[in-house]
């Protein structure tokens, strides 16, 4: 087990990484009007590189975690991360924004195969403890909501990624000097294969690919698409940027406390009935979602996204129950690289279907990518509820 400060620092890396990705989205606008562009649309395809390079970077990090060591990738992770937001506050044109973005896209694809495995090595409670983790992340996309509406409102946007770069070198100093030492890089250790009986690891592999791809689908999709879809659809309520950023952290706050509940009920019970139960409820509240204007779409959003985030924890717990430690971080790398690759088309797509089509249609498309999970899960293997470790 770690030291608290290890999981502390790997906890708050999770929100930094989600943050700096979304601070962009959050503050589009307020760029496309600086560089000069008539519609935050026609900016939005320079982030894809960012996203790319934060799939495609998995490999690479994933392989130099298990055979490297975490620790020593935790910390360029950190610094990385620091400077590259820094670089992205000083560029002045589109292209120079996307050059910098796809660096930090890159340092940040470092965080989920390497700071994940790290933090669940010799766990008790495997499931929660990714539940902790995964609000934490998510608390970073909300606090990316409202940090950024406020920062962009009151200093600028440049400021908006000056700040969390700075916070960024703060927690690498911190986890140089107070992190978790690692003995051994974790393939250069023995270990048990933690595989399931009877179940080829091909198919393991391939559901936990396309669920997670389908699953990433959605998260960008709506963190990257929530704050112009609720300017849209609140428009006889409020177009203040700080209010709309306000509701939006709101909503994320509360539906990340999914992802503690779907943790804990992972150490008790089958990951695939719980995966398939919140997978159904995400598609039949996306479908409602495209019905709905006003508060009543506030409801919604606050429910379907916190059925996409409780979504979030299995492809996790699924590395935790199925593969060895010694090969997690590759493992993940391989599956984030697919997934949070094919993904990166989400942020791509925003611009021009929401121009061409609007928001209803988005929504559409997001209760498709729902269903499709739902039948890549029938292929999930069964397996027995786990002993429950005791608490504490």
């Amino acid at each position: 087990m770690h030291n608290k400060t290890t999981q502390t620092l790997l906890n708050v890396g999770h929100a930094m990484d989600h943050m700096m990705l979304l601070v962009f989205a959050t503050a589009v606008t307020s760029i496309a009007a600086e560089f000069g562009l008539a519609r935050w649309e026609d900016l939005m395809p320079y982030g894809v590189a960012a996203f790319f390079f934060f799939g495609i970077g998995s490999l690479p990090a994933g392989k130099l975690g298990d055979h490297w060591g975490r620790r020593k990738m935790m910390l360029v992770f950190f610094f990385g991360m620091g400077l590259a937001s820094l670089l992205v506050a000083a560029t002045n044109t589109p292209m120079q924004m996307a050059l910098a973005l796809a660096l930090l896209g890159a340092f940040a694809s470092i965080y989920h195969p390497v700071g994940i495995p790290m933090l669940v090595q010799g766990a008790p409670r495997p499931g929660w403890t990714i539940g902790v983790n995964g609000l934490a992340g998510n608390l970073g996309v909300a606090f990316a909501a409202i940090v950024t509406g406020f920062l962009v409102k009151y200093a600028g946007w440049r400021v908006a990624f000056v700040v969390p770069g700075l916070v960024c070198l703060a927690c690498g100093l911190l986890f140089a000097v107070y992190g978790s030492r690692e003995s051994a890089a974790p393939a250069k250790k023995k270990g048990g294969a933690a595989q399931v009986t009877g179940v080829p690891m091909a198919r393991l592999f391939l559901v936990m690919t396309m669920a997670a791809t389908s699953g990433s689908l959605l998260f960008n999709f709506s963190t990257n698409a929530n704050f112009e879809l609720l300017t849209d659809r609140l428009r006889e309520v409020s177009q203040d940027p700080a209010r709309i950023g306000t509701l939006l952290a709101l909503v994320y706050a509360v539906a990340s406390v999914t992802q503690l509940i779907v943790g804990h009920l992972i150490d008790r019970h089958s990951l695939k009935r719980l995966y398939v139960g919140v997978i159904t409820l995400q598609a039949l509240l996306l479908a409602l979602a495209t019905t709905l204007d006003g508060w009543a779409f506030l409801f919604i959003q606050l429910l379907f996204m916190s059925a996409i985030f409780g979504a979030i924890p299995f492809t996790d717990a699924m590395i935790v129950r199925f593969v060895d430690d010694g090969m997690r971080s590759r493992v993940a790398g391989m599956r984030l690289a697919v997934s949070l690759g094919a993904s990166s088309v989400a942020v791509w797509l925003i611009g021009p279907v929401v121009k061409a089509a609007g928001f209803t249609a988005l929504l559409g498309v997001m209760a498709v990518t729902s269903v499709v999970t739902l039948l890549v899960l029938t292929q999930m293997p069964r397996t027995p509820a786990p002993t429950p470790a005791p608490v504490g």
